[in-house]
């Protein structure tokens, strides 16, 4: 059986608290009071008193930690190295559409990197976990990414651009170059369930670009320590500041760059931005 550490009981203990009023309140969406951030991007009550809870429950285990929050912005810790990442509900939109695929998604980082990650799907009751050295879990069972190598095989996640986001204008080539070479492509809104999916092999990879840190800190943890890669959609990390993110098993991580590469060489050159 899995002995999770003090760090994660911390984690997992706040994910739990957080997710009864999620639970509570899905399924009633309807009779939720929803205030618009910006395009396709709501913000309801649920996902309010979620991160309050979340942030309760946190700062009274490790009280000199700092915070960077999708609804609260920022702040600053007396612990200048340990820093939580959250959303207190990614996959807003399927919740609010009464689509039962969300999840709480709680990262640390420290000294600036992914230490630690707990997501939390509360629908399914599926705790996903890691701690930087100690291996990535789904409750008690260990993880491993895919040992698929054949790409023809893979099964992809992605996230596609939605009204709001600014669409990268090679990504309809990605996107057509990656499902014309793999088994199938899914899109199921909840990025750090994309992640952590990969990390349990559920999918052979993950592709998305501008993402919030707070969408990948929890996820990327759990790939690194369930034996998987995570970069940008170059091979490198300066894109994983900018939310460009390219994960899977170690065996198809080149083929799913390559793939990405091909559709950008694809793109009309009017399509792209000026450099002027």
């Amino acid at each position: 059986m899995a002995v999770r550490s003090p760090l994660i009981t911390v984690m997992a203990n706040a994910a739990l608290k957080a997710a009864r009023g999620l639970q509570r309140d899905f399924g009633e969406v309807e009779q939720l009071q929803v205030s618009r951030k910006g395009p396709a991007d709501f913000v309801s009550n649920a996902d309010r008193a979620a991160e309050q809870v979340l942030v309760a429950e946190l700062s009274k285990a490790r009280p000199r930690y700092g915070f960077l929050l999708e609804e609260g912005g920022e702040i600053a810790g007396a612990d200048t190295s340990n820093r939580w990442v959250i959303d207190p509900l990614d996959g807003t939109t399927n919740f609010l559409h009464g689509v039962p695929h969300f999840a709480i998604s709680i990262g640390l980082e420290r000294d600036g990197q992914p230490f630690a990650g707990v997501v939390y799907d509360p629908l399914r009751d599926e705790m996903f976990w890691a701690e930087s050295g100690g291996g990535a879990f789904l409750n008690n069972r260990r993880l491993r990414v895919s040992s698929r190598k054949v790409f023809a095989d893979a099964l992809v996640a992605t996230g596609m651009p939605f009204k709001g986001r600014v669409m990268h204008p090679a990504y309809p080539y990605m996107l057509d170059s990656v499902w014309g070479q793999t088994a199938g492509v899914r899109r199921f809104g909840c990025a750090s369930l994309d992640l952590v999916y990969v990390a349990a092999g559920r999918f052979d990879g993950f592709f998305e670009f501008a993402l919030s840190p707070w969408d990948i800190s929890a996820g990327i943890a759990l790939v690194r320590e369930a034996g998987g890669a995570v970069t940008d959609p170059q091979g490198g990390t300066q894109g994983l500041a900018h939310g460009d993110v390219l994960a899977s098993n170690t065996h198809l991580h080149g083929d799913l760059k390559a793939a990405l590469e091909d559709g950008v060489r694809r793109v009309p050159t009017e399509s792209l931005p000026s450099a002027t």
